[in-house]
């Protein structure tokens, strides 16, 4: 039986509880302002954002080097000598996360680093998911988990209405018309991931306490999202009580656990302060396989 260690970075956002618990590991993707670089993870939110409002400039984010790959896999190895390194990466198509570590692995044959098309709360379901896939098949290989990933990752489904859409026009995600028209018209764009890439699909018009609510029953039935478990993603700035609120929905919808995911600087120096998302897997008949015997 082959033992294996899991990887994400740390754009997967993955809470600290969760990765401690479950022994996965993390490797900081980096957050520069100006000529300092420092790493995600060691900086707190409100200082990303303080950034911003004081000089208009927006944080640079970046992806995980091969230096920084190599340093963690010997790590890893080092305490783990016996065990296969799975490294389930950020979407590979929004940074050079990805390739950093195919770099990296080169000449280390215990390494296997899979794209997992998602990043947030999306790579992190993803990486749950696999997890449990492990314990269910203790035999399996790397090849059987590529494959595994490759149906996780494609019913895994993951929107989000950006905090604040200046942080996007900063980062010359939209035009400035596109922005003032947002503005001006109260209107949300809904960004999706499909396939690795971040796309607006369509706009909820209204202010974020009228839209998320909406928008998580708009989005949990047009998915056929499993009722197990959905995962709520927000960054700093979104209201407790609207949180109370998206919490009592998604009781009422059906949703058996709820888990809240904050995003940290990577994403939220892309979405802004007050972001919201849903994240869940759509219901398919071969992840019920993974997940009906899943540790709770």
């Amino acid at each position: 039986m082959k033992k294996y260690v899991l990887l994400v970075e740390t754009g997967a956002d993955m809470p600290a509880d969760l990765a401690d618990r479950f022994g996965i590991y993390q490797v900081p993707m980096h957050v520069s302002f100006g000529v300092e670089t420092r790493d995600d993870g060691a900086i707190p939110i409100h200082e990303l954002f303080s950034y911003y409002e004081k000089t208009g400039m927006l944080p640079k984010t970046s992806g995980c080097t091969p230096s920084d790959f190599e340093k963690i896999f010997d790590e890893i190895h080092t305490q783990h000598p016996d065990s296969h390194i799975i490294h389930l990466a950020y979407s590979a198509a929004t940074t050079c996360s990805y390739q950093s570590a195919v770099i990296a692995a080169e000449e280390r044959d215990y390494i296997t680093s899979i794209d997992t098309k998602h990043v947030s709360a999306g790579q992190t379901m993803t990486t749950l998911a696999v997890m449990h896939y492990i314990r269910q098949n203790p035999d399996c290989t790397p090849e059987d988990i590529i494959e595994a990933v490759a149906l996780i990752r494609k019913n895994c489904q993951m929107a989000f209405f950006p905090g604040d859409l200046a942080y996007l026009k900063a980062g010359g995600r939209v035009s400035n018309a596109a922005y003032l028209g947002a503005k001006i018209l109260s209107l949300n764009p809904l960004i999706e991931v499909n396939d690795g890439l971040l796309q607006a699909t369509k706009k909820y018009r209204g202010s974020i306490q009228k839209v998320a609510p909406k928008m998580l029953q708009d989005y949990a039935v047009e998915k056929n999202l499993d009722k197990r478990l959905i995962t709520l993603v927000y960054s700093e700035g979104l209201d407790e009580a609207l949180k109370n609120t998206l919490t009592h929905d998604a009781e009422n919808l059906g949703f058996e656990k709820i888990l809240w995911m904050r995003t940290g600087c990577v994403v939220s120096s892309h979405s802004g302060p007050g972001a919201f998302g849903v994240c869940g897997f759509a219901e398919n008949e071969a992840l019920n396989r993974i997940f009906s015997s899943a540790e709770q």
